[in-house]
C-alpha cells in the first residue's frame, strides 16, 4: 500500500478528544479534537516513527493539554518582560524566553523482584512491607560508586536520549538505596518540558532492556528518601543574557533587584497556586520528608540578597560582602573563593545564584503545570510594575527603588533562610500568616478562587472554563489514584497476606502438636 504524506498532516491532526481527560470540556458524543504542531519544539524519530510535539485542543478551541497553557504563558511573560525592559531603555530586546532545567530523580530495582509486587506494578509504590535492615542511615549512597549494572544502564540511557535530541548531562547516585538522578542541559521551557517527558519514557524502556524496573513514584519505599523533580527556572533575553544573573555588583544591578523583587511578591501573593503546581497523590507521601521541602511555601534568597533588600527597605547602605578564600589547610590543595551565600536544600523555592529552583515538584509529574504557573504569576507582577512606572514622568530609577521598598516591606514574610524542617519554622510560619496546605484536595480547591481564575483569564493563559476543567481533572485523578491503592491493598491482604498467615498458623499448630506428642 502506498500512502501519501503531506505537510498539512504535520500541522494539523484530528485525535479523539472525548477519550482524553477533559474535565467536562468534551462529552462522549463530542469526539472531534485537534492537534497543532509546536514548531518551536523539535520533532524526533523514535522506534522508526516520526514524533511531532503538538498542542491539543477541543473542537471549541479549549486547551486540553498542558502544552497550550505553557506556550501561552511563555508569550505573556515575554511581552511583560520586554515592556518593562523598554522602561529601562533596552529597546534592543525583542524576545524573552523562560528557560528551565529539570533534575529527574528515580529508583531502579531488579525487574524480577518488581514483578513479584502487585503494589509496585499497579500503584508504583509499596503499600505493605517492612523496612530493610540497612537503609540510608549510613549516608553511603550519594557519594558511593556507581554499581556496574547501573553505570551500564546510565550509559545506554544517555545514548538513547541523545539520539532523540535530548541533551542529558548529569547522572549520579541519590541519597536513598537504588535511587539516582539525571539532569539535562537548560532549554526554553516548552522544549525542556517535552524533553522531560521523553526522558521519563526512555528511563522505563531502557530499564526493561536491562532487566530492571524504573520507579518514578514520589515515595516508592517508606522509610527512605522519595523522588522529586527540581525545576530550575529563569528568564533570558534574545541576546542570551540571563536576567537573574546578578553580576559582580548586585547592589548596583537595578534590573536584577527589580525582577527578583517581582518574584518575591508573586510567590507571596500566590502561595496556593505554587502549592497546587506540585499537588498529586504521590507527592503528598513525599513532601516534608527527607530531601523534600515541606508544604509551607517560602523563598530562600540567601544572606547577601536579604541584606541588600533590607538596606533598600530601611534606606541605609549595606556593607558589601566580599568573597572569602577557602583554605583547606593542605599545601597541595589550591585555595578557592567561596560563594557569598550558602544553599538551602529544605526550601520549596530557592534563589541559587542565577535562577530559581522550585524543589516541590514530584518525580512522576509533568513540569509543564509548574512552569506555566511560574510564568503567569511573573507576567502579572511585571505587568503591575510596568503599569506603575508608565505613570512616572520624572526619575524612573527613584520610583524603581520605591517599588522594591514597597514589595519587600509588604511581602518579606515569605523570605526565610533557615531550616524549613524545624518545628520552630512551622510556628513562625503560622505567626506570619503563611499557608500550610498539607493535602492535594486542599491544594486543588484553591484553583477555583476568584483571584486565581482572574489571573489566568487576564493573561489569556486559561479561560475560566479551562481552569474549572483542570479542577475536575486533578480531583478525579487524585481520587482514582487513592481508590486504586485501596483496592490493591484489599486484594493483597485477601490473596497474599491472609493465606500466608493461615499457612503459618497451621504450621505452628502442627509443630506444637508434634512436640506435645513427643512428650514435651
Amino acid at each position: 500500500v502506498i500512502m501519501e504524506f503531506s505537510g498539512k498532516e504535520l500541522i494539523q491532526g484530528e485525535p479523539d478528544a472525548s477519550s482524553f481527560p477533559s474535565g467536562g470540556l468534551r462529552a462522549t458524543f463530542e469526539a472531534r479534537g485537534y492537534t497543532a504542531w509546536d514548531p518551536t519544539s523539535f520533532a524526533f524519530i523514535k522506534s522508526g516513527v516520526l514524533c511531532i510535539p503538538t498542542a491539543f485542543c477541543s473542537y471549541g478551541g479549549e486547551a486540553l493539554d498542558k502544552k497550550t497553557p505553557l506556550l501561552r504563558s511563555m508569550e505573556r511573560v515575554s511581552e511583560q518582560t520586554i515592556r518593562l525592559l523598554k522602561l529601562f531603555g533596552m529597546n534592543d530586546v525583542t524576545h524573552v524566553a523562560s528557560t528551565v532545567g529539570a533534575e529527574q530523580e528515580y529508583f531502579l530495582i531488579p525487574k524480577a523482584l518488581y514483578a513479584q509486587r502487585e503494589d509496585l506494578r499497579l500503584t508504583g509504590r509499596t503499600l505493605f512491607g517492612a523496612p530493610a535492615p540497612k537503609g540510608q542511615e549510613m549516608d553511603d549512597h550519594y557519594y558511593g560508586r556507581l554499581r556496574l549494572r547501573i553505570a551500564d544502564y546510565m550509559h545506554e540511557l544517555d545514548e538513547e536520549l541523545w539520539s532523540l535530541g535530548v541533551s542529558a548531562k548529569t547522572k549520579h547516585n541519590e541519597v536513598a538505596p537504588a535511587q539516582h538522578e539525571l539532569a539535562c542541559i537548560y532549554n526554553t521551557a516548552n522544549i525542556a518540558c517535552d524533553q522531560n517527558q521523553i526522558t521519563m519514557e526512555s528511563m522505563r524502556t531502557v530499564a526493561k532492556k536491562k532487566g530492571l524496573a524504573c520507579l518514578l513514584h514520589e515515595k516508592p519505599f517508606s522509610g527512605v528518601s522519595g523522588s522529586g523533580k527540581h525545576v530550575n527556572w529563569s528568564i533570558s533575553k534574545n541576546s542570551g543574557k540571563n536576567i537573574f544573573s546578578p553580576g559582580k555588583n548586585i547592589s548596583d544591578n537595578l534590573e536584577f533587584l527589580l525582577f527578583t523583587a517581582a518574584m518575591v511578591k508573586g510567590i507571596d501573593e500566590y502561595q496556593d497556586l505554587f502549592r497546587f503546581s506540585c499537588a498529586t497523590a504521590g507527592n503528598d507521601t513525599r513532601l516534608g520528608g527527607d530531601e523534600a521541602p515541606p508544604c509551607i511555601i517560602s523563598l530562600f534568597l540567601g544572606d547577601e540578597l536579604c541584606d541588600i533588600y533590607e538596606g533598600i527597605e530601611n534606606s541605609h547602605d549595606v556593607e558589601k560582602r566580599h568573597s572569602v578564600k577557602l583554605d583547606t589547610g593542605v599545601s597541595t590543595v589550591v585555595s578557592f573563593k567561596k560563594d557569598t551565600t550558602d544553599r538551602n536544600r529544605t526550601s520549596p523555592c530557592a534563589f541559587t545564584g542565577n535562577k530559581f529552583e522550585f524543589r516541590m515538584c514530584g518525580s512522576s509529574a509533568s513540569i509543564a503545570r509548574t512552569c506555566y504557573i511560574i510564568n503567569t504569576v511573573m507576567a502579572e507582577e511585571l505587568r503591575l510594575i510596568a503599569d506603575r512606572l508608565d505613570k512616572v514622568s520624572g526619575d524612573k530609577n527613584a520610583e524603581i527603588y520605591k517599588i522594591i521598598r514597597d514589595i519587600i516591606h509588604n511581602h518579606k514574610r515569605i523570605l526565610y533562610n533557615g531550616n524549613n524542617y524545624s518545628e520552630e519554622w512551622r510556628e513562625e510560619a503560622r505567626r506570619r500568616g503563611l499557608s500550610d496546605i498539607r493535602t492535594t484536595p486542599d491544594a486543588i480547591a484553591c484553583l477555583t478562587d476568584k483571584k486565581n481564575i482572574s489571573l489566568f483569564a487576564r493573561h489569556g493563559v486559561m479561560s475560566e472554563t479551562e481552569v474549572l476543567s483542570r479542577h475536575e481533572i486533578t480531583s478525579e485523578t487524585y481520587a482514582k489514584a487513592v481508590n486504586i491503592e485501596s483496592l490493591v491493598m484489599i486484594d493483597m491482604a485477601e490473596k497474599s497476606i491472609l493465606p500466608a498467615v493461615m499457612d503459618y498458623c497451621g504450621k505452628l499448630a502442627a509443630d506444637t502438636n508434634a512436640v506435645l506428642e513427643a512428650g514435651a
